[in-house]
């Protein structure tokens, strides 16, 4: 689990990045069987800090935004579920880093907004072509042009977020989510994630040709042959445990 704890409101700044860097960067040298993203205190976050813009040039603003945008690809690239849990205002950079995540839940009351356009800027870290894969390329327009602040419910309707649970509890359904797929298939789980992956890079032939070449090997995973086991003997599903091997 990883959790934004930078009061009050969770700034994104130099520090923030530093240290969402350096928890991935852990992750990927121990990889868990799930990741759930939340955060705590009365937002997720309020966004980036803009003094980190004061002052800025196009160059070092060019290398800033390849070094954000790839927080979000190594975010991506992971090899297991990754849940986002935002509880309440999500803004900026943590919504360009929760639409990085396979899956996004929600709190009644949250509310999202990529709006960068109150200084000038369009969002940097990802955050419009990712809304787009999900919304569709006229919402992220709307989404990004108006600078609006959107629901948790509208945001579910539109297939950006993908649960919405009651505010009471919310933390506590989130980190069961999490471990539910914890508890899952991982490898098979990090297949699907790759199937996906190449049907964003080359449509559905590049997905078909991820599955006659290289999904089979999950036949070679202990997960697998014993469930293939368990549910022969028990004559059905639901008795099979999973370890991520």
């Amino acid at each position: 689990m990883a959790t934004l704890d930078s009061p009050p409101l969770n700034l994104f700044d130099r520090e923030m990045f530093e240290a969402l860097q350096a928890t991935i960067g852990a992750i990927e040298g121990d990889l868990p069987r799930a990741l759930l993203i939340r955060a705590e205190g009365r937002a997720v976050s309020g966004g980036v800090n803009v003094a980190e813009f004061d002052g800025l040039t196009p160059q070092r603003a060019s290398g800033l935004w390849d070094e954000l945008i790839g927080v979000v690809e190594r975010v991506e690239a992971l090899p297991l579920p990754v849940i986002f849990a935002a509880h309440a205002l999500t803004l900026t950079a943590a919504f360009e880093l929760a639409l990085g995540c396979d899956l996004i839940l929600a709190a009644h009351s949250a509310q999202f907004g990529l709006v960068e356009k109150v200084v000038g800027l369009t969002p940097s870290m990802g955050g419009t072509q990712r809304l787009a894969e999900r919304a569709g390329s006229g919402r992220a327009r709307e989404f990004v042009m108006t600078g609006e602040l959107f629901g948790a419910e509208q945001m579910e309707r539109w297939n950006v977020v993908n649960r919405v649970f009651e505010d009471e509890g919310f933390d506590e359904r989130a980190r069961a989510f999490a471990a539910e797929l914890a508890a899952g298939p991982t490898k098979a789980h990090a297949m699907t994630k790759l199937v996906l992956r190449r049907f964003r890079e080359g449509g559905i032939p590049a997905a078909d040709a991820t599955i006659r070449t290289e999904a089979g090997e999950l036949f070679a995973t202990e997960d697998l042959q014993r469930a293939v086991k368990t549910f022969l003997e028990h004559g059905g599903p639901g008795h099979a445990t999973f370890e991520g091997r």
